[in-house]
């Protein structure tokens, strides 16, 4: 039986409303299906884990675990915690640096993560860095998410939701949270990832210096 999924501390700012029953079972298969894909690949690695075993060990058909994810990829990188990094960055004072409220909505997301867990971020790191498929849809799917928060802090701003400054400001963001993710990943997952974030937004705010 899939354990019960965690989700993000509803002490957190900005947390969203309790979910209805329907958006909770949904949330439990999505969870038994991720959990029964990393064990999978913990036992037998990524190549050799197929659809059809991760559906067995959901304990669902194969169609459910497409009609929750698209690729076997996706069931890697998919997490719940883009709706959350959005509620923490609209409740962020209007009149804060938008540099500032994105590396407190990537510091609070990223602890809870570390917290609740820890286990599955360090394994979903590691094939990152192992699997090119992956690490190749996490650059895809990363711009969903720039498209989330662009929208938040134009919204914020008043501007156009496809405001082009924005957009290089987010994907810039997004792009060292990225290259973090995959120095820590290369170096045995050693360090502390929050606080190497936050040193790589330090490089954007203060520039490159040789």
């Amino acid at each position: 039986m899939a354990a019960t999924p965690r989700t993000p501390p509803s002490t957190a700012p900005g947390a969203q409303p309790p979910m209805g029953l329907r958006e909770r079972k949904k949330l439990r298969t999505r969870v038994a299906i991720r959990q029964a894909t990393y064990r999978l690949i913990s036992e037998q690695g990524y190549d050799a884990t197929t659809i059809e075993q991760i559906a067995e060990a959901a304990e669902v058909s194969p169609s459910t675990v497409f009609r929750y994810f698209a690729t076997k990829e996706d069931i890697v990188l998919t997490d719940e915690y883009d709706p959350l990094m959005a509620a923490v960055l609209r409740s962020r004072p209007l009149d804060e640096p938008p540099l500032e409220s994105l590396r407190l909505m990537m510091r609070e997301a990223l602890s809870s993560f570390a917290i609740e867990e820890d286990e599955e971020l360090r394994q979903r790191t590691r094939l990152m860095v192992e699997v090119p498929a992956i690490r190749a849809r996490m650059t895809e799917t990363m711009s969903d998410t720039a498209k989330l928060l662009s929208e938040v802090l134009a919204d914020r701003a008043g501007r156009s939701p496809d405001d082009l400054p924005i957009r290089v400001f987010v994907a810039a963001v997004l792009g060292a949270l990225r290259e973090v993710t995959l120095y820590w990943g290369e170096h045995g997952l050693e360090g502390d990832l929050v606080e190497m974030v936050d040193a790589a937004l330090d490089t954007l705010e203060g520039g490159l210096r040789l």
